[in-house]
């Protein structure tokens, strides 16, 4: 990088880190330090909803994602928009009347202690893991591209968080979000911008997005019905909602954002806006992915993007091989450009014979893909621990190798602002809900709110080393977009179980749905260990094991007898 690129990087991180302590200030109370005093106003809140979902996992991760295996993934979002009205028609209105701090007290007042207690554990175990992951995501950038240790760059990154988010509070979080998510669009733009001029002159964007469509990587929907295939339409607007109705009404990383609006219509317009512009959003973010795949149609990639891996095979006993077969891929890779430009000629004329070009095309794109097989192989030969999976490192090498000086420091800072957007968010509803569901309630209650909000400031220091921690396990996790959703799915439908069961069953005690959730659980981990269902219809799973045994041990608990009616 230049000295350019490090004074914009630089000076990002800076800025982020004094705004949030000087926006955030001094909370004295659990209402300012856990709700930012519930004062936000909808613009807020809905950047503070988006800035909190949209980790740098998104903006590494998705476009390598749409790089491999096209833009289906958007179909996961599918669900978002009736997630949206069916939270701010239910959840938020429920929550401000009852004045809670975390969506988990609700639940006592329902059931009981224990059923509040379990969901919390299972948000605590769920989110303090994802924390761990949305740390990890711009260590990459730091530790692979930079050169510098992981463990290093994980201290820098979470010790950044922790500092802003311990000093603040809730509204360091959602103030310093209004910032990282300008910073953010500015770098998702300026890198689409790179890659449409980066092309060749006599290649337009739309000759290279046609390429890319005969190779599948414009499909964004898939009408069939499969419980094994991860991305289809049913599966994202049946299990996608599913999560995002869990994700948005019961996580508190979310709660702890609407909870923040001024008022019930606030928090509503916040849900709402964030429901409208979320899918266009992630598409666009896939459609950068896309291009990113039609530019190295005519510009050859690496034969593997994570430099780490490459560099520790050149050096090993299958250096020699690897060398050949690098060697193999350059040359496939200008054979495959070559029948590229013949495509995209004859799409762009109506060729009778654009059959022949796509064929043609496609042997050159196997032909190299078999090569890359290779070279993952011999990666895999020399070190049988090595990540074979390079999703998470195709935009960064992008951006380091193509972008000019000043536009490498704004995309990485784009990465870190995203990283500690969504970590500090999730940092900062970990420690509400330890301090409100576990210490407020079952070690310490009625302590003094300077009390509270000292413990609040611990909790969240502890989480942070929690997930910096798990950080150092993450990059055995393969596609981090992938990586985190999947994690949530194996806690979000019991847990959405749970709060439905309250919402609409009645009769449903805390005893029953107690048992229930943890027999669903484990259904879920079943499903995860045992099965090949995608991870989406685990939400489903879940919520729908909850709800039904929850109804089942109801009707098989005794009832209490009535009492002997009084002799006079």
């Amino acid at each position: 990088m230049s000295q350019v690129d490090w004074a914009v990087l630089a000076a990002a991180l800076a800025g982020m880190v004094a705004y949030g302590v000087w926006k955030g200030g001094r909370s004295r109370d659990t209402e300012g330090f856990l709700l930012a005093g519930r004062e936000m106003r909808w613009g807020t809140v809905a950047l503070s909803i988006m800035a909190t979902q949209a980790s740098a996992i998104t903006f590494l991760s998705t476009p390598g994602q749409a790089y491999a295996d096209g833009m289906r993934f958007v179909q996961f979002y599918l669900g978002l928009p009736i997630a949206m009205i069916v939270v701010s028609a239910v959840a938020v209105p429920l929550y401000y009347r009852l004045k809670v701090h975390t969506a988990y007290e609700y639940l006592e007042t329902r059931f009981d202690l224990k059923t509040r207690s379990l969901t919390a554990f299972l948000f605590l175990i769920q989110r303090g893991l994802a924390a761990g992951l949305t740390i990890f995501a711009p260590s990459l950038i730091l530790s692979v591209i930079l050169g510098w240790d992981i463990r290093l760059t994980v201290l820098v990154i979470g010790t950044a968080v922790v500092i802003y988010t311990t000093s603040g509070g809730a509204r360091a979080v959602s103030r310093t979000q209004t910032l990282q998510a300008a910073i953010i669009l500015t770098g998702m733009v300026a890198a689409f911008v790179a890659m449409v001029t980066l092309l060749p002159a006599d290649v337009s964007l739309f000759d290279a997005l046609r390429v890319a469509g005969k190779a599948g990587r414009l499909k964004a929907i898939d009408p069939s019905f499969s419980l094994t295939n991860r991305y289809t339409l049913w599966s994202g607007l049946i299990g996608g909602t599913f999560l995002q109705l869990s994700y948005f009404g019961t996580d508190q990383s979310q709660v702890q954002r609407y909870l923040s609006g001024s008022s019930v219509t606030q928090s509503r317009l916040g849900l709402l806006f964030n429901g409208m512009v979320k899918v266009p959003m992630q598409f666009g973010i896939l459609l950068v992915g896309a291009t990113l795949f039609a530019f190295y149609q005519f510009q050859a990639p690496p034969v593997f993007f994570n430099p780490v891996e490459t560099a520790n095979v050149r050096s090993s006993a299958e250096g020699a091989r690897f060398a050949e077969v690098e060697a193999q891929y350059r040359a496939a890779q200008a054979a495959q450009e070559v029948r590229a430009r013949e495509l995209a000629v004859a799409i762009k004329r109506g060729d009778d014979r654009a059959g022949d070009a796509v064929a043609a095309y496609r042997a050159a794109s196997a032909r190299s893909g078999d090569l890359r097989a290779e070279a993952i192989s011999l990666i895999r030969a020399a070190d049988p621990k090595a990540d074979p999976s390079d999703t998470n490192y195709v935009f960064l090498s992008f951006v380091v190798h193509n972008l000019p000086a000043g536009l490498v420091g704004l995309v990485l800072a784009m990465v870190f602002a995203a990283s500690m957007s969504a970590s500090s968010a999730e940092l900062n509803s970990l420690a509400s809900t330890s301090v409100v569901d576990v210490y407020r309630r079952l070690l310490r209650p009625g302590a003094g709110n300077g009390h509270y909000v000292l413990v609040s400031r611990i909790a969240t220091v502890g989480w942070g080393g929690f997930a910096i921690l798990f950080a150092e396990y993450a990059s055995r996790l393969g596609s981090l977009i992938e990586a985190v959703n999947i994690l949530g799915s194996l806690f979000y439908g019991t847990i959405l179980g749970v709060f439905l069961a309250g919402f609409y069953l009645k009769r449903v005690s805390g005893s029953a749905v107690f048992a229930a959730a943890i027999i669903a659980e484990a259904l879920v981990v079943g499903c995860f260990l045992l099965t090949r269902i995608s991870f989406l219809w685990y939400n489903v799973v879940g919520c729908l094991a909850v709800l039904a045994l929850s109804s089942l041990f109801e009707s098989l608990l005794p009832r209490p007898h009535p009492a002997p009616a009084s002799v006079s």
